[in-house]
């Protein structure tokens, strides 16, 4: 199915049968991906006295108990309200789901002992180009980021210098391949979380991040149309799907 939309005033096409799906499914399983010290999600049977609710057990219905956490299991995408006092809702923030966003690869810097994303690099991979979404892709991209544990591996991290620069370009979603935009221990301050969503100032309410994304080496780095799912939670975060669609010129 081809669809006509319009970006910056030109008319381009996007082919809806092929979708390029950029998140990571969440699984029962010690090998799906985890970070910030928690065991792995649970997707088991709803046991009440001796029914267990599962078809190989006899049950008319396999009706499963899920529990995970959104930000430690899996792709999700969040809103400032993951870091403010005020509650604020993911469901209620995110009130369009469709974008046009750059994907970029880098290659982190060494800083110390860290592995960063700076300003600079994200200057060179954006230019003059305006963007509603950055999906960024971090060297090396292997299939060990599907299963990967990040607890106390000190992952790459955005410096709060690269948030601010994608805060005053305008750009209001922000998605990344690792557990988290800021350093895994860095005394509560979350520099890159703040700046992006600008709490010195007026909160950015519709601007979101999603992490634990995989941009596979096949999706070429370039302009795509993007579309952020979410589950309808009201919660700071939800787990999510974003997918990708090529744009044909016309």
């Amino acid at each position: 199915m081809i669809a006509t939309i319009e970006i910056n005033s030109k008319k381009v096409k996007i082919d809806l049968s092929k979708p390029l799906d950029i998140s990571i499914p969440l699984k029962a399983s010690k090998t799906n991906v985890n970070a910030w010290y928690l065991d792995q999600p649970r997707i088991e049977p709803v046991q009440l006295d001796s029914w267990k609710a599962s078809v190989k057990e006899g049950a008319a219905v396999n009706f499963n108990d899920i529990y995970f956490n959104p930000h430690a299991h899996g792709t999700h995408t969040e809103c400032v309200g993951h870091i403010t006092e005020k509650f604020h809702s993911i469901n209620k923030n995110l009130k369009q789901f469709f974008f046009f966003a750059e994907v970029v690869t880098v290659a982190p810097e060494k800083l110390g002992d860290d592995f960063v994303i700076s300003q600079k690099q994200l200057q060179f991979a954006l230019g003059n180009k305006k963007r509603d979404a950055i999906i960024i892709r971090t060297i090396p991209n292997t299939n060990e980021k599907l299963s990967k544990q990040y607890s106390n591996t000190n992952p790459t991290y955005l410096l709060e210098a690269a948030a601010e620069y994608l805060k005053k370009k305008g750009v209001k979603h922000l998605l990344i391949d690792l557990p988290s935009v800021d350093k895994e221990k860095d005394d509560g301050n979350l520099l890159a979380h703040n700046a992006f969503w600008n709490t010195k100032g007026k909160l950015r309410l519709d601007a979101t991040i999603t992490e634990f994304i995989f941009v596979p080496n096949a999706i070429e780095d370039g302009s795509y149309f993007l579309n952020i799912q979410i589950a309808p939670f009201e919660n700071d975060a939800s787990p999510s799907k974003p997918v990708l669609y090529q744009l044909i010129q016309e």
